[in-house]
């Protein structure tokens, strides 16, 4: 699987093939375990690299309601997938008004709940802790907030948030940590570490502040590579999977979907995945029936980060 001459523009044209005529690969929706709700674009920080352009004026992705987390919950059950995960993803969650309601749904439901966040002032309202404390009492086990920490070391996680924003992600950790929570982190791979040597970065700053997170355990320290549009990157066909050795139910559309707001939008939205939030083209339907159809994977992020990256955004 050689990559193409020429820029990206040249391809991912076509979703049912490639630059160069070849089938393009797409991927089944064959065992759905995870179902990702958006809470809205908005979030109390910009960051220097963030995929989804979130901020504290970025609302084309706007707060999604605990009725409408509500209605999918219950479609979950109508078509009958096997979904054990529901996870809550920005912007910053917390940011949402609603976000202790549909944790809450989502808990009484059955569910285990996945909430990304960046643990700073949002999270750290008395509301949304007082509503924290009570879901991870009531429902022991089944929480778990994973935190963005870009990097281990404060200068570099700063150089990404702003300054100050890793003291502040610290604080929110320690209450977390005091009060009994499961926690797991996101790091991220734009400062050239390698894998092993972020990992164990990683474990030395867990083991200093007593953060019970497991470093080498990828779905507790998750590091994603950068989703960056002008790198060069080959297109996925279907030969690839041989050639590759993978099998597309390794790929994160195989098992999971995530539910949008569109500001302006009538009703909520169902994409193909998390990285993919502002491109129609992966824009599946309103409902899970219409989001059970299969992904062409026609964009440069499904090659990079998905399928020779590796990378899953569930745990």
């Amino acid at each position: 699987m050689k990559d193409l001459a020429g820029a990206n523009l040249d391809k991912f044209k076509d979703p049912a093939v490639t630059a160069k005529g070849e089938a393009r690969a797409t991927v089944a929706l064959t065992h759905p375990e995870t179902l990702w709700f958006n809470t809205g674009t908005l979030c109390n920080i910009e960051c220097v690299n963030c995929y989804i352009a979130s901020s504290p004026s970025n609302d084309a992705l706007v707060y999604i309601t605990a009725d409408e987390v509500r209605d999918y919950l219950d479609q979950i059950k109508t078509r009958d997938w096997p979904v054990h995960e529901i996870a809550f993803t920005g912007g910053e969650p917390f940011m949402n008004p609603q976000m202790i309601e549909m944790t809450e749904a989502a808990l009484a439901a059955g569910y285990e709940v996945l909430i990304l966040t960046n643990a700073m002032r949002p999270m750290m309202r008395k509301t949304m802790q007082a509503g924290l404390l009570r879901l991870n009492k009531a429902y022991p086990g089944k929480l778990t907030l994973r935190i963005s920490v870009d990097h281990y070391r404060a200068d570099l996680h700063d150089a990404e948030r702003g300054d100050g924003a890793f003291d502040k992600t610290l604080t929110g950790m320690k209450w977390l940590r005091d009060n009994g929570f499961r926690m797991a982190v996101a790091g991220r791979s734009v400062f050239a570490d390698s894998d092993e040597d972020s990992r164990a970065g990683y474990g030395r700053f867990f083991a200093e502040h007593s953060f019970k997170i497991d470093a080498q355990d990828p779905g507790m320290t998750v590091l994603f590579p950068e989703m960056d549009e002008s790198v060069e990157v080959p297109e996925i066909t279907t030969a690839c999977w041989g050639i590759l050795d993978k099998s597309p139910d390794a790929v994160m559309c195989s098992s999971s979907r995530m539910v949008v707001k569109r500001k302006g939008a009538a009703a909520p939205a169902v994409l193909a995945c998390t990285l993919l939030p502002y491109d129609p083209e992966f824009e599946l339907g309103t409902t899970l029936q219409e989001a059970e159809r299969d992904v062409a994977l026609n964009h440069p992020h499904c090659a990079k980060f998905c399928v020779l990256g590796g990378a899953s955004c569930s745990a």
